[in-house]
């Protein structure tokens, strides 16, 4: 058999276990691999019980915070819900000391745990720019004395301890194998990679195809960034075939990371999105591509799939974000990231009429008969066992 051949059959029985979860009731013990990201800065969002309810009505239990906001962790105490947390740029100087990092997560993590289900702390955002490199050398001081901390108040075995990168860390990213982070930056990333090996922790990314879109919208098709079906590109050197930008985005830093002697490090997604508005010249910003983006990837999470470089391991990816925020600062597209607006409604359609089944100003929906429940059900579960097997059928060719 050769290796194509074999690539097809896996993909016809991937269509047969999407067809077995569904008709067993059973598919939503298996969408455990995407999160979203819970951003705050605006002035009109809703209250933390009513962002429970969306995150539920999106069949979503992970989440990321961007600070330890105490209303937010008291809200999400017994809801069962997964929440990351972030400690903010700012803050990471003052915890250079390790007797302040044991203060920092006796009063911002320990009161929370276990009713609330803290799973990890990224300990910054970004820290390394193409702008800004300042931050960086405080990143494996904190990040180390945070893990110690957790250690002494027993702590450690709830939660991980990581740091987000953009792809900024990476000197090359095309073609994925040739996957290298930046000399300035690569004995730090040592340093985090050996750390994340130790404790078994996950090396993070944002990952935007929205911006190298957006840059470059001649060169690189609007279909390979969005994962609509389209004719992609192979990797030269490893002759892995990529169908969207995302992943390769997520196998470059893979193999970065290999080439630093780290082969087995998990990579996962902490941000990715696109923006439904934007300004004059923020091209590919708009309603319909951000709804086609998310739809997709919500699509590829549905049916657990691995990038081609890791065929095998199921990607964990955190979209961002759950709201349009009004009062974040930059271009209009930083404003509009949200799968939803601030009163609950959806900022576009995502083509699931029926997952959405509360509200930001509700409770819950009240229906008409259980006739009229069952059948938005039957509706829902229709549509979305069609786009897994639409995302997998696209790949067997």
């Amino acid at each position: 058999m050769t290796p194509r051949s074999f690539t097809r059959l896996s993909n016809l029985i991937h269509v047969s276990v999407l067809l077995s979860l569904v008709f067993s009731g059973n598919i939503l013990q298996t969408v455990t691999s995407l999160g979203i990201n819970y951003g705050q800065v605006g002035n009109n969002l809703p209250s933390p019980d009513k962002v429970i309810n969306l995150l539920r009505s999106l069949r979503i239990t992970k989440t990321r915070i961007y600070d330890t906001n105490p209303q937010i962790l008291s809200s999400f105490a017994n809801s069962n819900i997964e929440i990351i947390v972030t400690i903010e740029n700012q803050v990471l100087p003052l915890l250079q000391d390790p007797q302040q990092a044991l203060q920092w997560v006796d009063s911002h993590i320990k009161p929370y745990i276990p009713a609330t289900r803290i799973t990890g702390i990224m300990v910054g955002n970004e820290l390394y720019t193409d702008d800004d490199s300042s931050l960086i050398g405080y990143m494996m001081p904190a990040i180390i004395n945070i893990h110690k901390a957790l250690v002494q108040l027993g702590l450690d075995r709830y939660i991980q301890v990581s740091s987000p990168s953009s792809l900024a860390v990476l000197a090359e990213s095309y073609p994925p194998s040739a996957g290298s982070f930046k000399p300035e930056v690569s004995s730090v990333m040592q340093q985090l990679l050996d750390f994340l090996e130790a404790t078994k922790s996950p090396f993070w990314i944002n990952a935007y195809p929205y911006f190298a879109y957006k840059d470059n919208p001649k060169e690189i098709p609007i279909d390979y960034v969005l994962f609509n079906r389209n004719i992609g590109m192979t990797d030269p050197n490893t002759r892995l075939h990529y169908d969207n930008m995302m992943y390769a985005q997520v196998d470059a830093v893979a193999f970065a990371a290999a080439k630093l002697g780290y082969r087995n490090i998990e990579v996962r997604v902490a941000e990715t999105g696109w923006p439904s508005k934007g300004d004059v010249g923020e091209t590919g910003a708009s309603l319909v591509n951000a709804a086609t983006y998310n739809r997709n990837l919500m699509m590829r999470q549905f049916a657990g799939e691995g990038t081609p470089a890791r065929r095998n391991s199921r990607l964990d990816v955190y979209i961002f974000a759950l709201f349009n925020e009004d009062m974040k600062p930059g271009p209009t597209s930083e404003k509009n990231y949200g799968i939803f607006q601030p009163d609950g409604s959806l900022a576009y359609n995502l083509g699931f009429s029926t997952m959405s089944t509360t509200t930001a100003n509700s409770e819950s929906v009240t229906y008409s008969s259980s006739a009229t429940k069952a059948k938005m059900s039957l509706e829902y579960w229709t549509i979305l066992v069609l786009a897994m097997i639409q995302v997998v059928i696209s790949r067997l060719f």
